[in-house]
């Protein structure tokens, strides 16, 4: 591992006098100013830090001192403009964004002014970067930062995955590879490494930063009966304090509950991707206003969302993953209050996620399919034409080019259309292809047995979840129910054969890196099929782990 530069003092400097003159702060947090002169050094970063650690100041400090122009790849419109609002409340420089929700005359005035120097800041969703025009009106401005806010999304292991982030590898090369500024959330090991993969980050520092959130009790309650669980979780949100989230599974789900939870006297809403766009808008709005108590939503609802009195996030159902689960319940407590975070589990509930995480598979004769098409086209296609030529939903097509892209076989442009990267047999591809989706397969499944460990453990909660993201922890947390009922189990360093972060070898099951202890127990994150639990007994006894060469 290349070893961290050390920062100069005239840099420190630099960054404070910065920080003081343009935010008005006497200096940033120890995450914030490790990112910032990271990338004023030049380095490409991602920074993994939680909602209301100040990610934004990152950019806004590094853009403003960094000679040249800044592009901040934004999901939501939303957001856009509230980051584009906070910005005119500085002293960084000037900020616009270019979205579809301004009129033609309104986006061409915002691109004439970052074209001439008078913006230092230009917000802009994926989507936009498909247009060849304001690719190249973006080229022309040579811009030296180019920052991807909600980078998960980029990976399909994160919350939210949007196909659009797949392109911004290629935008990257495009645009000379300025200096780039990945910023999250949420992000497991193996999210990080997607995002630095397909964004092409060179020699990247990777920043984490405050995973734990000690406010938010953490808890798991079993149950046997579907019935029963909802009454309990209806009781709990009548006597909790509100306002608060509860998580489903499904739009039925949400509805469901909503309308037993109304039925009870408390101001429920449902929220999904079902509802028409305005409706959603307006059920949010009601939410942030405390015009809306409770609202019961599918992970549609929670992006770009910071309430900070949020006093419970339940969940119905159970998540696809931890990356996921603490995701969602992050959304509680933001002000620091005391906060809960209850799973309301039933074993069987993990069928649904197991069933979820099978949908939308690609076989190989689907994978050749798109492959050959690709193949035998004189130029670029976009996705929609390969689509409708191989007869499969976009969903599809889109899973199959990521892993045609993965062994080699296509190329996706800029633009977002999809070229031949070589004449190779086609079959051949394909099969690699259909082999590493089968690999993300049994990934996912394993995600989803990381949460059935959460839901079954019987030590701490936290040290769990800190584990999981590649934080260490010291138990008991005092705020999990296992360590209130003094269930947690001590873990011993003489019962841990290979220290945890570092990487080992299995016979079968390739490179990994060792994430956690629980007593005698080790789970492993192996690079081809994900999280496995291991006897620490069984390791010892018949070798079946060796330390990575």
């Amino acid at each position: 591992m290349k070893q961290k530069k050390k920062k100069s003092p005239d840099l420190s400097e630099v960054v404070d006098q910065a920080v003081q003159e343009k935010l008005g702060h006497e200096q940033l947090r120890p995450g914030q100013e490790e990112a910032v002169t990271a990338v004023l050094e030049g380095r490409d970063t991602l920074a993994v830090m939680p909602t209301g650690a100040g990610k934004s100041a990152i950019y806004q400090i590094a853009g403003a001192l960094i000679p040249g122009a800044t592009v901040v790849v934004s999901p939501l419109i939303a957001l856009q403009r509230d980051q584009v609002e906070a910005i005119a409340e500085e002293n960084v420089g000037d900020a616009a964004l270019v979205n579809s929700t301004l009129r033609a005359a309104e986006r061409e005035e915002a691109l004439d002014e970052f074209e001439e120097g008078a913006t230092e800041f230009l917000f802009l969703a994926p989507e936009q970067l498909a247009n060849e025009e304001m690719l190249a009106r973006l080229q022309a401005v040579k811009p030296t930062l180019f920052v991807v806010d909600e980078a998960h999304c980029i990976s399909e292991w994160g919350h939210d995955f949007r196909p659009e982030y797949l392109r911004l590898g290629a935008v990257v090369e495009t645009l000379a590879h300025p200096r780039i500024l990945a910023l999250t959330a949420t992000a497991s090991p193996p999210v990080q490494q997607e995002i630095v993969e397909r964004l092409g980050m060179r020699e990247p520092q990777i920043i984490v930063r405050g995973f734990d959130r000690p406010n938010i009790r953490l808890a798991v309650e079993g149950f046997a009966d579907e019935e029963e669980k909802r009454e309990e979780l209806v009781a709990r949100v009548l006597d909790a304090p509100k306002p608060g989230i509860v998580y489903a599974a499904t739009r039925r789900h949400t509805e469901e509950l909503a309308a037993a939870l109304c039925q009870q006297g408390v101001n429920a809403v449902a929220y999904h991707a079902g509802m028409a766009a305005g409706e959603r808008a307006r059920i949010q709005e009601a939410f942030m206003s405390d015009a809306v108590d409770v609202i019961v939503a599918t992970t549609a609802f929670g992006m770009g969302v910071d309430k900070p009195n949020v006093r419970f996030v339940y969940h119905l159902d159970v998540s696809e993953s931890v990356d996921a689960y603490y995701q969602e319940i992050g959304r509680a407590g933001r002000d620091g209050e005391p906060a809960e975070a209850i799973l309301f589990f039933r074993r069987e509930d993990l069928n649904l996620r197991r069933f979820f995480a099978a949908s939308g598979q690609v076989d190989a004769d689907q994978m050749e399919r798109v492959a050959e098409v690709v193949q035998d086209a004189d130029g670029s296609l976009a996705i929609a034409e390969i689509s409708e030529e191989v007869d499969l939903s976009k969903t599809k097509v889109t899973v199959a080019l990521s892993r045609l892209e993965e062994v080699g076989a296509v190329d996706v442009l800029p633009t977002g259309e999809v070229v031949a990267t070589v004449e190779e047999d086609v079959a051949e591809a394909a099969e690699e292809a259909a082999e590493a989706q089968e690999n993300l397969r049994k990934f996912a499944r394993s995600r989803i047995e990381m949460m059935r460990a959460y839901a079954d453990m019987r030590d701490c909660r936290r040290e769990y979840i800190l584990n999981y993201f590649g934080e260490g922890y010291a138990p008991p947390c005092g705020n999990c129910d296992n360590c209130e009922a003094g269930l947690v189990i001590a873990t011993s360093s003489a019962a841990q054969p290979f220290p945890v972060k570092s990487r080992v070898e299995h016979k079968e099951w390739g490179s990994g890196m060792v994430m956690r202890y629980a007593g005698d127990t080790m789970v492993v994150l192996f690079d081809s099929v994900g999280y496995r639990t291991l006897a620490v007994d069984l390791v010892v006894a018949k070798d079946l782990l060796t330390p990575a060469a």
